[in-house]
Parts: C-alpha cells; structure tokens; sequence
C-alpha cells in the first residue's frame, strides 16, 4: 500500500516526538501478504483447502490490508492532527500523494504485465488485455472488469479513492467531531452492508470494498492520540487492544473461513477498533518491547520499501511456484516450505531493488526538478585532487 507511515518521519523534537514502529508494522504486514500468497500457491482451493488447522491463519491475508488501510489514515492524518485537523493546501496533498504511490505503482504494473504476458497471468486470471492496461493504469479496477495482471493491486485503487475522501474526513472532523465524523462513515458503509442481499444497486457498491472507507476515517481518528493530553498517552493502550482483538479472532476461529470471507465486511469492522489501538498504543510507545522490535534496523529497513514488496510480490510468487515448485513437489506442506524458503528471500530482495529506483528517490525528491539535479549530481564524476 501507499507510503503514508513515511510522511510523519522525522519528528524528533520534544513537540513532536518521532512515531517509531510504524513503518515496521507495514512492513510486516505486506511480508504477510507475501506468506499468503505463497500459501494459496501451495494449498488451492481458497477459502477451502487441505492445509493443517494451525496454518490456517495464513488464509487472512486481507487482514493485512485492513492494517494498511487503517495505517494509512492514521499516518496520513498526524500532521492535521497537529495543525487542528487542517490540511497545508488541498492540491499540495493531492501532488505528492500521485508523486508517492503512481511512480512505484505503475513501474511494477509494466513488470506485472511483463511477467503475465511473456510467462505466466495471475492464477484465475486471463492474459491482460489493453483494456487490462487503461483499467489498472488508471486506478479504476474497482470499477471495470478486466483480466487482472496482479493480484494485489485491487488495494491501490482503493487506497487511491479514499486520498479524495480525506479532506472531508478532515473538514467533517473539524466542524462536528471525531464522533460525528466516524459515525457518519461507518453508519453508511453498515447501511450499504445491510442493503446489499436485498437490493442489486447497493450491492453493486459492494466491489469498492466499503468498509475500507469506515477503517481509514477510524485511522485518522486515531491520529488524535498525538495532541492527546498525558492523561490519555498514559493509558495502557496495549491491553485495550487485546481487549478489542481477542473476540475478532475467536470469532474468526469458531465460523471458519468460508464463513469470514464471505462477511469480510463485518469482520473487518470488527477488527478495525483493534487495529487502531495498535496504533494508538504503538505511537505512545506501548508495549516497550514491541515497539523496540519494530524499530530494530531490519524492520525499518523493510518497512522503507514494504510499498514496493507489496506491489512486486505476486507476480514473483507465481513464476516460482509455476516453474519450479509446482513441477517439483506439486501442493502440500513441502512445497509449501519450498515455496517460503525461495519467495521470501527473493520477493524481498527483488523489491529492495525495485524501490531504489522507482520507489525511494520519489521519497526523498518531492518534484522532478528536485530529483533530476539529485541524479545528475550522482552522476556527475567526482572531482580528483590536485597533484601535489
């Protein structure tokens, strides 16, 4: 998903404290993905596969999403949180979020259909069509159906929609209150899911994947925590989050997958309270051991290019299990041991790279101005010294 943990870098002054463990977080959550994806390879059949009960966990990849989405209100949402819930400019939002998601977004969707052209399209899928290349290319896959090229980047289109959502978010904030602003979004997205079997034009809404709405405006809500008075960052927020999550899962693990995916809409509601302690908890540096782990130097480190892990994995996972893991050990726990000892390393190792080029200068350089004098002073040979 989009960068948004990277905007609140920085922040180091005893006003604004550094947010450490979130980019470790996102980190974390698209290698979860990568396990997913790497999962349903080696077990097909999704929902219903004959994996071992104690993998099964591995199914909910989604969630992974839903922490993204989340996140990504929240990151998105510290600044105005500091600033009285105002944006600088509205435009200047709008540039560098296009400037942060499309560079690395539409790199990989070129490798994507590469890969599904030449090799191998995405399972379920056909091979990508032009209409393939207008629909994604534009971030307009929750609206037009076309063969995918893939399987991730039905997020991004939905990540993209809610940027132009969160002004009014803001604005709604501002003028009525948290309260107002999260009950107005949620109340719409529970009105859609109740509509939904009963009338065909609601459950035409259905494919824009509502709920996701409902979770960003609880992440920007939860960004409040950072102009929060001590009283509130003293709060053990750790344990309200066990407190939040513990029903979710035991809900998840009673009804089974089939049932889950099927109301991924509910579930997701239920879980995003969960995920916004997390966050909140993490920001007020709760657990200390945790939020330690998440800034440890390999989690910062992956959480620097997660976007681009996320955007580049499926199509590696895929060639792995089509070339090799598949004509080898065919579906079971052994190829899928294979499949994690040889997509791990390379998914992750793959978008290190792909990030250095496509990802991280459009992080560091907010304008092509700023960014082509930083690759021509990179290019340019370094001075040698006079002779003595």
């Amino acid at each position: 998903m989009g960068g948004g943990a990277r905007d609140v870098r920085g922040m180091d002054s005893p006003a604004r404290p550094r947010l450490v463990g979130l980019d470790g977080i996102r980190g974390l959550a698209a290698l979860f993905v990568v396990l997913h994806h790497s999962y349903l390879m080696a077990f097909p059949g999704f929902p219903v596969t004959h994996a071992p009960a104690w993998t099964s966990f591995l199914l909910y990849g989604h969630f992974a999403v839903v922490v993204f989405i989340v996140l990504s209100g929240f990151s998105l949402a510290v600044s105005p949180a500091r600033n009285g819930w105002r944006l600088d400019s509205k435009a200047k939002f709008a540039r560098r979020r296009a400037w942060r998601i499309l560079p690395p977004y539409w790199s990989a969707l070129l490798f994507s259909l590469l890969i599904a052209w030449t090799l191998v399209p995405q399972p379920g899928e056909g091979v990508p069509t032009g209409k393939s290349v207008a629909v994604y290319g534009l971030l307009l896959q929750d609206v037009f159906g076309s063969p995918s090229p893939n399987g991730a980047f039905w997020s991004i289109a939905v990540e993209a929609q809610l940027y132009f959502v969160f002004p009014l978010l803001l604005l709604t904030l501002r003028r009525f209150g948290a309260a107002v602003m999260l009950g107005v979004a949620t109340g719409i997205v529970v009105l859609i899911g109740a509509l939904a079997p009963h009338v065909s034009v609601v459950d035409a809404l259905m494919r824009f994947t509502p709920q996701l709405a409902a979770l960003f405006a609880a992440g920007v809500v939860a960004a409040g925590i950072v102009q929060a008075s001590d009283k509130w960052q003293r709060v053990h927020w750790q344990w309200w989050m066990l407190a939040a999550a513990v029903p979710v899962v035991a809900l998840i693990v009673v009804m089974g997958p089939v049932w889950t995916t099927s109301n991924f809409l509910w579930v997701d509601l239920a879980a995003g309270p969960a995920v916004c302690l997390l966050l909140v908890a993490v920001a007020t540096r709760q657990p200390k051991p945790l939020v330690r782990l998440l800034d440890t130097r390999p989690m910062r480190s992956l959480g620097s290019f997660s976007y681009s892990l996320y955007l580049t994995h499926a199509p590696i996972v895929v060639v792995v299990y089509t070339f090799v893991v598949g004509p080898l050990l065919g579906t079971g726990m052994a190829a899928f041991g294979l499949m994690l000892l040889i997509c791990v390393p390379v998914t992750v190792a793959f978008a290190r790279g792909f990030a250095a080029l496509f990802e991280i200068p459009f992080v560091k350089h907010r304008s092509w101005a700023a960014l082509k004098t930083a690759m021509t002073a990179k290019a340019e040979p370094e001075p040698v010294p006079a002779a003595d």
